[in-house]
């Protein structure tokens, strides 16, 4: 079959689609084995606590609070 120009415009929309659409696709699959991660992280913080001179002298006298 030859396109001419005497061929109506839907005819070689369809015979255009029908090239495209024998491209090749491209598929996704699941690995064979499961994903491991593996992370090498040092966390390391310091908490300052400031504590009022009253309320440390008071936590001195009465220990047995806690």
């Amino acid at each position: 079959m030859k396109l001419t120009a005497s061929m109506p415009p839907i005819l070689v929309l369809v015979a255009a689609m029908g090239v495209t659409a024998c491209s090749p696709r491209v598929e996704v699959a699941v690995p064979s084995e499961p994903i491991t991660i593996n992370l090498n992280v040092k966390i390391e913080h310091e908490i300052l606590v400031k504590v009022d001179k009253e309320i440390d002298s008071l936590l001195n006298e009465q220990s047995d609070i806690f």
